[in-house]
C-alpha cells in the first residue's frame, strides 16, 4: 500500500492486487461483499491516517478506481460534517466504486516499448497510445484495443517488458508528451520490424 498526500484534506492510496489479496479481498468481492469491503476500507483509512499523521474523523468521501492491471487507486477527501456534534471518533465513509476501461504500463526503455508493441501486434492488437513522462515511457491500451484477447494474457505479456502503474491517461495527456496516438502497435510494427 502506497499513500500520498494531495492536499491537507485529500490523500490517495494505491494498492496492487497483491495488497488486496494480503488483506483478504479479491477483485470480484469488491462488488459483492460490501460489509467486508467497508471494514477493510476502514482499516486502510486508519493505516493511511497514521502514515500521514492525519486524524480522520467526520465524513470521508472515498472514490475507488479499479485499474485493470495495476490494482486500485483510492482518493479520500475529508469533509466537515454539518450536523454531527463534536464526536471525534465518528467516521462516516461515502464510497463510490468505478472501474477503469484502460490498461496502463510503464517502461524504463523505449526498446521495451518496441518489443511489447511487436508482440501485441502479433496478437492482432493494432491500437494503443505511447507517452513519455518523468523519464519513463507509458503504453495505454483501451478495452476496444484488446477486446478479442483474455485480459490476463495481455497483462502477462506486458509484464515481461513493463510494470503496471497508477499513472492515469488524464495525467499523461495533461503533463506528458504523446509519442504515438491510437495506432501505437501498428506504428511500432511498421517502423521497427
Amino acid at each position: 500500500m502506497r499513500v500520498e498526500r494531495m492536499t491537507n484534506e485529500k490523500f490517495k492510496i494505491f494498492l496492487t492486487f497483491d495488497d488486496l489479496m494480503d488483506r483478504g479481498l479479491s477483485r470480484e468481492e469488491l462488488w459483492s461483499d460490501l460489509p467486508r469491503v467497508h471494514r477493510i476500507f476502514s482499516d486502510m483509512m486508519y493505516d493511511a491516517g497514521i502514515e500521514l499523521g492525519v486524524e480522520l474523523s467526520g465524513v470521508l468521501l472515498v472514490q475507488v478506481y479499479l485499474l485493470q492491471a495495476q490494482g486500485m487507486l483510492v482518493v479520500v477527501t475529508k469533509t466537515e460534517p454539518a450536523d454531527i456534534e463534536d464526536d471525534e471518533d465518528y467516521i462516516e465513509m461515502k464510497v463510490t466504486l468505478d472501474e477503469s476501461k484502460e490498461m496502463m504500463f510503464s517502461f524504463e526503455d523505449f526498446e521495451h516499448v518496441i518489443r511489447a508493441g511487436q508482440q501485441l501486434y502479433q496478437l492482432d492488437v493494432t491500437g494503443g497510445s505511447v507517452f513519455f513522462y518523468h523519464d519513463s515511457y507509458y503504453m495505454l491500451l483501451e478495452d476496444e484495443d484488446i477486446f478479442h484477447l483474455d485480459q490476463d494474457q495481455v497483462i502477462a505479456l506486458l509484464s515481461e517488458f513493463a510494470s503496471a502503474t497508477a499513472a492515469t491517461s488524464h495525467r499523461l495527456i495533461e503533463y506528458g508528451k504523446q509519442i504515438m496516438d491510437k495506432d501505437a502497435c501498428r506504428t511500432i510494427y511498421k517502423h521497427f520490424s
